[in-house]
């Protein structure tokens, strides 16, 4: 797609953009938001993860309770850490607001 096209469906847009449509990396509410059933069954990470090296590193959602349009919420799954799972059973994901995240492995 060109910028001309690309400008023309970005005034299209509501301003500011909602996080479901938002391709940017952002708390883990907004990303999960983005797609369909709020996001399970994706893989996600933190942002920093990748930034520190640490790679084949992510959780896999498996349950969520999004509030407030995607903004805020609950989000549980299972850990995958340097390729080795870490969790047995599903947990409530840490972090989800405080750090920035992204869909993928580290």
């Amino acid at each position: 797609m060109n910028q001309a096209a690309s400008r023309a469906i970005l005034k299209l847009l509501p301003s500011p953009i909602p996080p479901s449509l938002r391709t940017t990396p952002a708390n883990l509410f907004q990303v999960l938001s983005r797609y369909p059933n709020n996001g399970i069954g994706q893989k996600v990470h933190q942002i920093r993860w990748r930034e520190k090296s640490i790679e084949d590193c992510y959780w896999e959602v498996t349950r969520t309770n999004l509030k407030l349009g995607g903004s805020h919420g609950k989000a549980w799954g299972r850990l995958v850490w340097r390729g080795k799972p870490v969790s047995e059973h599903e947990e409530k994901i840490p972090g989800s607001l405080k750090y920035k995240w992204s869909t993928g492995t580290s």
